[in-house]
């Protein structure tokens, strides 16, 4: 299967292309952006392990705010 150029692409592909890059940035974002406000008590692991998960795709800001923060008492 050839790779296609952006050129090449419908502008219903463009705009589903460019909005599911804008849920993944912005689960990303939201993901470190609470890591980082989180002390290290109120996360399941590491920081840095979970700063690094937080970077792959969708799965990565999912899986923190699944299984990453602990529930509050």
């Amino acid at each position: 299967m050839a790779k296609r150029k952006w050129a090449e692409r419908s502008p219903v592909q463009r705009a589903i292309i460019i909005a599911l890059g804008s849920v993944q940035l912005s689960l990303a974002a939201s993901a470190w952006a609470d890591l980082a406000t989180r002390r290290r008590e109120e996360v399941n692991g590491s920081k840095g392990k979970w700063a690094a998960i937080i970077a792959v795709n969708f799965v990565g800001p999912l899986s923190y705010f699944r299984w990453g923060r602990r529930k509050s008492a």
